[in-house]
C-alpha cells in the first residue's frame, strides 16, 4: 500500500510533465494521420503554396483557439468584463492582469508549437508549400547549378511526377527536407530558450521563497478540488430541495446561499503578494472582518445567463 501511494504521489507531482508528454504523442500521431490520409499535394504552381501552408498553419491555429477556449483562467478573467471593465484589472493591478494574460496565451501556445515542430521535422507540408513559390530569388536558390527545366518542374517534385532526372529530384527533396527540419529545430530551440528565460525571470522576481510558492500552488490545487466537490454537493442539495418543493406542492425549505456580492468577491484571479497573508481570493474574502454574512434567499440568474434544461 505504501508503494502504491508513493507511485501515485510521484505521478501527481509529475502530472504537468506527463500531460505535456501525452500532448506530444497526440501531436505526433495527428501529424502522421494528416500526412498519410488526408494530405495530397496538388503539385502545381497556383495551389502548392496555399495548400501546404494551410496544412502547416491551419491545425496550429485550431489548437491555439482550442487552448484558449478550454482555459478556465481566461474565462475567469474575461467573464463580465464587457459590463464592468474593472474586472480585467481588479484593484488597478493592470501589470498583474497583463502577466496573467501572457501566462494564459503562453500556455495555449504549447500545442501549436508542438504541431509546427513535428510537422516541420517531418517536412511533407513544407515541401509542398515551398515548391509552389514563384519568387525568382527563391526559385534561383532552389535551381542553382541545375537545368532550366528545374524552374518549370519544381512544383511537381513533391509528387514524383516531374520530368527531372531522379538525381535532380532527390537533390531538391533533400534540400526541402533539410530546410524544413532546420526550421523545426529552430522553433524548438527558441521555444525552449524563451521558456527557460521566462521561468528564470519569474522566479528571480518572485517576492516569496520557492517553498512558499510551492505551498501556494499545492493550496490552489486542493482548493480547486474541494470547490468542485462543494459545488457538486450544494447543487445536488439545491436541486433536491427545489424538486421536493415542486412535487410535494409546498414552500421550499430555507437554503443558505452566498449572495451575488460574495460570488463577485471570490471570482477574480489572485496574484500572490507578500503584503497580504492570503493564498486565494476565497481566503481573503472569508477572513475579512467586514464580510457580508447576509445570504441570498434564493439564487438569482439573469435571463441572458439561464441554461435551458433539456
Amino acid at each position: 500500500m505504501d508503494k502504491f501511494q508513493t507511485v501515485l504521489r510521484f505521478f501527481m507531482n509529475q502530472k504537468a510533465t506527463i500531460g505535456y508528454s501525452f500532448m506530444a504523442l497526440l501531436t505526433i500521431g495527428g501529424e502522421r494521420v494528416f500526412s498519410m490520409v488526408s494530405f495530397q499535394c496538388p503539385c502545381n504552381h497556383d495551389q502548392n503554396f496555399a495548400y501546404g501552408l494551410t496544412f502547416l498553419l491551419g491545425p496550429a491555429a485550431v489548437l491555439l483557439v482550442l487552448g484558449l477556449f478550454f482555459n478556465a483562467r481566461l474565462w475567469r478573467l474575461y467573464t463580465g468584463c464587457c459590463l464592468n471593465p474593472m474586472k480585467l484589472c481588479p484593484r488597478g493591478r493592470c501589470l498583474g492582469c497583463f502577466r496573467v494574460l501572457m501566462s494564459i496565451i503562453t500556455g495555449a501556445c504549447v500545442a501549436p508549437i508542438m504541431w509546427l515542430s513535428v510537422a516541420l521535422l517531418n517536412g511533407t507540408f513544407y515541401e509542398c508549400a515551398v515548391s509552389g513559390l514563384d519568387d525568382n530569388l527563391v526559385v534561383d536558390l532552389f535551381c542553382k547549378n541545375k537545368t532550366l527545366k528545374c524552374r518549370e518542374e519544381l512544383a511537381r517534385v513533391p509528387c514524383g511526377r516531374s520530368k527531372l532526372s531522379e538525381e535532380e529530384r532527390m537533390d531538391l527533396l533533400l534540400m526541402f527536407r533539410a530546410q524544413s527540419q532546420i526550421l523545426g529545430w529552430c522553433i524548438i530551440i527558441i521555444a525552449a530558450t524563451f521558456g527557460l528565460l521566462g521561468t528564470c525571470y519569474k522566479n528571480c522576481r518572485s517576492k516569496v521563497s520557492f517553498l512558499q510558492l510551492t505551498f501556494w500552488k499545492r493550496y490552489m490545487e486542493k482548493e480547486r478540488e474541494h470547490f468542485e466537490a462543494y459545488t457538486l454537493d450544494y447543487a445536488s442539495k439545491l436541486a433536491e430541495r427545489n424538486l421536493q418543493s415542486f412535487f410535494e406542492n409546498k414552500d421550499p425549505d430555507p437554503f443558505p446561499f452566498p449572495n451575488h456580492k460574495a460570488w463577485e468577491e471570490i471570482s477574480p484571479l489572485y496574484t500572490f503578494s507578500t503584503s497580504e497573508q492570503y493564498y486565494s481570493t476565497l481566503q481573503r474574502y472569508v477572513e475579512r472582518v467586514d464580510r457580508d454574512f447576509v445570504p441570498e434567499k434564493r439564487p438569482v440568474i439573469d435571463f441572458e445567463d439561464e441554461i435551458e434544461m433539456k
